[in-house]
């Protein structure tokens, strides 16, 4: 029984333990490369308008105070540095919403942003609609 298990031991030392160093390499190798961390950056973007959304058939000229907004963003270095303030949408949507009943409306700002990049936050977070006059 010795005899076995020096025999498996001792007999191409050398080859098992180029295997072995080999194999810890590939393991170390393959655990930095999936572990690669991907740094992220908010970026700020001033000054945004605020697009109103409303049913087709609604003509009425709504505004919203204020019209502009602060949008702050999240993304890995690369994609921010492609990104530009037309590709990130503030919205508000009234479709659905009754005038006659509502002449003092708050509204949430609704952001829509490119695929990898994160809405982190929008100042005001919403906004007043003014509907206009009845005729």
């Amino acid at each position: 029984m010795i005899a076995f298990l020096r025999n498996l031991l001792l007999e191409d030392f050398w080859l098992k333990l180029f295997s072995l160093a080999l194999a810890i390499l590939i393991w170390f190798i393959v655990t930095f490369v999936s572990q690669k961390e991907v740094r992220l950056e908010p970026r700020v973007f001033l000054h945004l308008p605020v697009i109103v959304l409303s049913a087709a058939e609604d003509v009425r000229n709504f505004r919203v105070i204020p019209n502009e907004v602060t949008v702050t963003v999240q993304a890995d270095v690369e994609s921010l540095q492609n990104l530009q303030s037309k590709d990130i949408r503030a919205t508000v949507d009234l479709s659905g919403v009754n005038v006659t009943a509502a002449r003092e409306l708050h509204k949430r700002i609704a952001v829509s942003a490119p695929a990898g990049v994160t809405y982190l936050r929008v100042v005001p977070e919403e906004v007043l609609v003014v509907f206009p006059p009845d005729r």
